[in-house]
């Protein structure tokens, strides 16, 4: 008998330790639902308010480029005006010795 007595008194130690165990769980269950969290977005927004100005910097960057070489490509020509005039005095004297040479 003493042996039937010590298990039930370890089960209802056990038992008593475990509604013990569950009526911290309840308190714990009801002080998270009445907890409202609130979180603290100042340091994020500040990292993220540092990287959109430095991608508006680049994107400023971008666009000067883009800008500097369409102008590039504008004014670029690709023979200077001193070969041309030279390719059209030849053209005009070739010209000019053909029909003489056909003439004659």
């Amino acid at each position: 008998m003493t042996r039937i007595e010590e298990l039930s008194k370890l089960l209802v130690e056990e038992l008593n330790d475990f509604d013990k165990g569950i009526e911290r769980l309840e308190k714990i269950n009801e002080e998270l639902k009445t907890t409202k969290l609130k979180m603290d977005l100042m340091e994020y927004k500040s990292i993220i308010e540092a990287h959109q100005n430095k991608m508006n910097e680049h994107q400023n960057a971008i666009e000067q480029f883009e800008e500097r070489f369409n102008k590039k490509i504008r004014e670029a020509k690709i023979y200077p005006n001193w070969v041309v005039v030279i390719f059209i005095i030849c053209v005009i004297i070739s010209v000019v010795l053909v029909a003489y040479v056909i003439m004659k």
